[in-house]
């Protein structure tokens, strides 16, 4: 036999191998009904249009600046004016979400502010004795998450799901950083794919232990929609009780397993962050022979 037919035989036989291994990938990335093109078979997470599933673990390290103009009380800070005012906030926080895929309904996730640099300019008109700058760093904001899928979509039904978050009181002594009491989240939302996007809604009633009242707390309208294989964009609106955002995002492929996400957040309202840009790389790990990718 020539040497010329030897290496069309073994890259005939290396291409059947590769084929027959990614067979099952690719096909159900293919037989995904229409309603699921945008972003595959998982469930809802917290993070803007990323699902989880089964045996999935995601990973996604990022950096956040917020700016707005803050509304404070100085009894809050520790001055005694039970008066409200508003000063320029900064913030710069280093920031690691986690998620994990345990079964077809259930995820959990943490995500945590592992470094965080703020600074509070007072308001000008402020008579009390908060300094004219107060700045505080460290360990941030830290919360957990458990997220159970009621329902699946179907052609007719959106999937529905409901999700319990807990932010644990870590900066107990902290004054413009953390979180210095427990606070619980008790949110539904429900997912529907349309030929011209995804829709999602969601809401949540809050509990803060500090208060002891129970409110009416985060809702937010989202839209996502996959322009090719490499690229995603979202944008939706994000309040909680007074405070409203818009946020737009792009997503790009990086790889088979990363993700690049830039986001930017735009106050709608006098309280809310007037611009919060964020930055990361969403990695995700999984038995893809298992559950192939579907994004």
């Amino acid at each position: 036999m020539s040497i010329a037919k030897l290496i069309r035989r073994s890259v005939s036989t290396h291409s059947f191998v590769i084929a027959l291994c990614l067979a099952p990938e690719l096909g159900l990335a293919q037989n995904l009904p229409r309603y699921l093109a945008d972003r595959g078979t998982g469930i809802a997470t917290s993070m803007f249009g990323e699902y989880i599933r089964p045996g999935e673990l995601l990973v996604y390290p990022f950096y956040e600046y917020t700016s707005q103009n803050l509304e404070y009380k100085p009894s809050e800070l520790g001055y005694g004016l039970d008066q409200d005012f508003r000063g320029r906030f900064r913030e710069h926080e280093a920031l690691v979400f986690l998620a994990y895929g345990l079964s077809e309904r259930l995820a959990v996730e943490v995500e945590s502010v592992l470094y965080t640099a703020a600074q509070l300019r007072k308001d000008p008109s402020d008579p009390s004795a908060v300094p004219a700058v107060l700045r505080e760093s460290g360990f941030g904001d830290t919360q957990a998450e458990a997220r159970w899928r009621w329902a699946h979509e179907t052609w007719s039904r959106p999937a529905v799901f409901s999700y319990l978050e807990i932010d644990f009181p870590f900066q107990r002594k902290r004054r413009i950083i953390g979180t210095r009491d427990w606070e619980y989240k008790l949110g539904t939302g429900v997912t529907k794919g349309f030929s011209f996007g995804t829709i999602t809604a969601r809401a949540a009633a809050e509990y803060e232990q500090a208060d002891k009242e129970l409110i009416f707390g985060e809702y937010a309208l989202e839209y996502l929609k996959k322009l090719s294989p490499s690229v995603r964009f979202h944008t939706g609106v994000e309040g909680n009780q007074d405070e409203v955002e818009w946020i737009v995002e792009g997503q790009y492929r990086l790889g088979r397993h990363a993700h690049l996400k830039l986001n930017t957040a735009f106050g709608l309202t006098p309280k809310a962050p007037d611009f919060a840009p964020e930055i990361g790389i969403m990695f995700s790990f999984r038995p893809t022979m298992l559950y192939p990718a579907s994004r």
